[in-house]
């Protein structure tokens, strides 16, 4: 784990001043069909995040949390994840830039039997 929260930190460069953070990328990703279950959830946004008011909340299907605290940094927002059984899988994020903008938005993943 401290392997990829040192790669979260070094790859949040500060990205230019913008009035809210989007985001840019999703690993799992929006939609993502994996044969594996992943260990992490990783979010990297467009702009720098306020650690205290962003964070993002996985479920499975009947609604129970399997992510476990996440951790900020910079432009990334990363959670470990429990072991995942086959199934369909929501990520539910909130970000607040440094600006104070607030963006929030979901998306699912499935992992395959």
């Amino acid at each position: 784990m401290n392997l990829r929260v040192f790669a979260c930190a070094l790859a949040c460069v500060a990205a230019p001043a913008g009035a809210h953070a989007f985001l840019d990328h999703a690993n799992p990703g929006a939609g993502a069909s994996l044969r594996a279950a992943p260990k992490t959830l990783m979010l990297t946004f467009s702009d720098d995040l306020d650690a205290e008011a962003s964070g993002v909340v996985v479920v499975d299907s009947s609604g129970h949390g399997v992510a476990g605290r996440p951790m900020v940094s910079g432009d990334c927002i990363m959670a470990p994840l429990r072991p995942l059984a086959p199934g369909k899988y929501r990520v539910m994020w909130h970000a607040m830039s440094d600006d104070d903008h607030r963006t929030q938005g979901a998306y699912d993943f499935v992992i395959k039997p």
